[in-house]
């Protein structure tokens, strides 16, 4: 964007073309330093008065008017995915026994038809705040069903749907449909006005704390060392990087340094003129790399269409006004000046003439009126109530396992990652004493409440309710979950031995039963990556840390071979269960354990125990070796140097690679698999060596499908409300052009062969 004298700052900007002529006539040695970098000066803070007066001052509303548009575009088209219309019925599928995470327990979700027209509503609200129509009306149908779907669903919170929330809560209280609006069409006296400075202030604030605090959360020990992210490196967006690094300095420089340097400096870069450009590069960069790493909705794009509000109120004009003139009919204004405005405070000189009367073309004032002190009030505190809630984890104590409290608006942007090993669900009948297990996830879709102590108090007191069906009365839950946090030891993360249904949790005390992190090991990942490193191929490895008075039960299935168990710190006792046997074991020691067997590992010492399981897949193993043959003769046939006949289950192999639906007709379960897995390597592989062209296309296909059901699936609940249900024939004929997908050949691309992965769990 175009340079000028003046440096955009944190809250001053440029005024429009009218204020940015005088600013720029006066001379540059009449204006201060922190006027000439910040565009105001000390006394515009050195007096209540003076403080509205900046906040109130008249702005172009030209760019935010751009940002609306483009906001309500992003997210007519997020409704449709992230926020789940493409795929409603199924999850809020009516009569179903279904475990739910709302924010308060008395909000339910309606209907499932009425479930659609809460989504028309916030669509429609979308689609009037893009085109600037009806806009108060607009910003309150999409906020009020937003924050409604929001709260309804804590497993769905993350950071940036915070984070629409927000700018949808700002743009209801904004005059962001005073350019390119249908609203201007309609009213002359708000087309083209002026708005207050403190509608740019908000945003650009909002925008610099998502980067910062985000910054900040990154300077934990984790981060900074380079164990939260650290798979990201493999990922093929960073092969450039692993020309001239390896991966682990990729991992430590490039993923969680670059990352840790773009979000503390982004939001200060994008502020001032002489480093928004570059501020540009970077952050578009980063978020385009974040749209292929993470899926991760429209956040990308969002973030993107935010950077321009950095820029002066101007530019839009400035940029259309480079097209030529018979496009301009259609675009924004390019010439007019903005016109004056009653939210906006003027100066003296401005608001009377030279008689010191009121001028008669506009409505311009300098005196303050009620409404700007409140929007100056208003844009005081909500910025002090952004900083202070990413660090108020006092208050709600209960609501996080590990990083307290308030974990959905503290901006921790992937600071941890987990990886969960053995998750169990014991219940007790509470009248016959009796004991089963319940399969991870029954009666829920999530997975999120493994981590959340307050999530796991909804899913046990769900479970208690709907148990009951099946004969279990009065049930009691108990739940041992492992799970290892930014490479750690795997460590439980509630006490097992605690009845969650009857355990005490309250948002404003730690949960009592959620076991501390084991800080003080975390040194051991350095040896964790020693051992790893002197490991074949072959082998893996799990490593366990337990609490003194505990034990972790556990089977060895049959496809691990060569299973031992090796002490690193602290005492155990192994007890093999169908043996009756127990051996003693100290740091250093260790023991085999059989495979298709129970064991127990008791920990007996003051301290914490720290131990290994080294196993290997057998069964992976030996599927390797037989890739690894069939990959062999494949080669010897498309080379020709296979002269032999190729038994019966081996004749798939010599099909040309175009005909992959060969493999269908294969006998042989391996020789299946092993075509399975060579028709996905080559998608991948096709798939990365695309062009832009055909990138676009699958997206753009996929998109379409996704959309395509959302809207039929809306439209056939709508029918149903206004006209009732149809007969189910026709009912089932309807979901199922609705369920139309891509074409299959497109469609698998995304999809894991889940016949090859080997998921075991010690």
């Amino acid at each position: 964007m175009e340079a000028r004298d003046s440096t955009a700052g944190a809250l001053a900007s440029s005024d429009g073309e009218e204020q940015a002529a005088k600013k720029n006539a006066a001379p540059k040695e009449a204006r201060t330093k922190v006027e000439q970098i910040f565009g105001f000066g000390k006394e515009d803070l050195r007096s209540w008065h003076s403080l509205v007066s900046l906040l109130n001052r008249p702005s172009d509303p030209a760019s935010l008017g751009i940002f609306r548009c483009l906001f309500g575009l992003l997210m007519a088209i997020d409704i449709t995915q992230e926020r789940g219309l493409s795929h409603l019925d199924y999850k809020y599928l009516d009569g179903a026994p279904v475990c739910r995470f709302p924010l308060f327990n008395f909000l339910q979700p309606l209907p499932l038809d009425w479930m659609y027209v809460v989504y028309v509503v916030m669509f429609l609200g979308a689609l009037g705040i893009m085109l600037g129509c009806f806009y108060r009306l607009s910003c309150l149908m999409f906020i009020s069903t937003y924050w409604y779907i929001f709260f309804l669903d804590k497993t769905a919170w993350n950071n940036h749907s915070y984070l629409y929330g927000l700018i949808g809560f700002q743009l209801t209280l904004m005059d962001g449909n005073r350019y390119w609006s249908i609203d201007g069409l309609r009213r002359p006296t708000i087309r083209n006005a002026h708005v207050p400075l403190w509608n740019y202030t908000l945003l650009r604030t909002q925008i610099f704390i998502v980067y910062f605090i985000a910054g900040i959360k990154k300077l934990d020990a984790d981060w900074v060392e380079g164990y939260s992210m650290s798979y990201l490196a493999h990922h093929w967006l960073f092969d450039p990087f692993k020309i001239i690094l390896p991966v682990d300095l990729v991992s430590v420089l490039v993923v969680h340094g670059g990352g840790l340097a773009l979000d503390l400096t982004a939001g200060y870069l994008l502020f001032f003129d002489v480093t928004r450009p570059y501020a540009f590069f970077f952050v578009t960069y980063f978020h385009c790399m974040n749209s292929q790493l993470f899926s991760i909705g429209m956040f990308p794009y969002t973030m993107l269409a935010t950077t321009p509000i950095f820029c002066y109120p101007d530019w839009p004009r400035r940029f259309f006004a480079r097209f030529p003139a018979f496009l301009r009919e259609g675009l924004p204004f390019c010439a007019p000046t903005p016109q004056p405005s009653t939210s906006c405070v003027y100066p003296k000189d401005e608001a009377t003439n030279s008689e010191g009367q009121e001028t008669l073309s506009a409505p311009k004032t300098s005196k303050l009126r009620l409404k700007h002190k409140l929007g100056a009030i208003f844009t005081i505190l909500y910025i002090i109530e952004q900083f202070f809630l990413p660090y108020s984890h006092f208050i709600t104590q209960g609501y996080n396992n590990w990083t307290n409290g308030l974990y959905g608006y503290s901006w921790d942007m992937m600071v941890h990652s987990r990886s969960h090993q053995h998750v169990k669900i014991t219940y007790r009948d509470g009248k016959t004493g009796e004991t089963g297990y319940l399969n991870p996830g029954v009666f829920t879709q999530s997975r999120r409440w493994k981590d959340h102590g307050d999530m796991l108090k909804q899913y046990a007191t769900c479970l208690n309710q709907l148990l009951p069906r099946y004969n279990i009365t009065d049930p009691e839950i108990y739940f041992d979950i492992w799970v290892s946090i930014n490479e750690r030891f795997q460590q439980r993360i509630f006490d097992p031995r605690v009845d969650v249904v009857r355990a005490e949790w309250s948002p404003f005390q730690p949960n009592k039963w959620l076991m501390p992190l084991l800080i003080d090991l975390s040194p051991w990942r350095l040896k964790f990556q020693e051992i790893e490193g002197s490991l074949d191929n072959q082998t893996e490895i799990v490593f366990i840390a337990d609490f003194p008075g505990l034990h972790l039960e556990n089977f060895v299935s049959e496809d691990l071979g060569n299973t031992s168990i090796q002490v690193l710190q602290g005492n155990v006792i192994v007890e093999i269960v169908e043996e009756k046997k127990n051996f003693t074991l100290d740091p250093g020691e260790q023991i085999k354990v059989p495979a298709g067997a129970y064991h127990k590992v008791y920990t007996v010492s003051e301290g914490p125990s720290c131990y290994m399981y080294v196993y290997v897949n057998t069964t992976e193993a030996a599927l390797q070796q037989n890739f690894t043959k069939l990959s062999e003769i494949q080669e010897r046939i498309r080379n020709g140097t296979e002269t032999g006949p190729l038994p019966p289950e081996l004749q798939p192999l010599a099909a040309p690679e175009g005909d992959q639906g060969s493999e269908v007709n294969a006998t042989d379960p391996i020789v299946k698999l092993f075509l399975k897995r060579q028709r996905r390597l080559r998608q991948v592989k096709k798939r990365r060596e695309a062009g832009v062209l055909e990138r676009f296309e699958h997206f753009t296909v996929k998109k379409y499908y996704s959309i395509r059901r959302g809207f039929l699936m809306t439209a056939i609940a709508l029918r149903n409300l206004a006209v009732g249900l149809p007969p189910l024939e026709q009912l089932t004929r309807e979901v199922a052009y609705a369920n139309l997908k891509e074409p299959p050949t497109e469609a698998n691309h995304d999809e894991r062969l889940k016949d090859e992965d080997v998921h075991t769990e010690l």
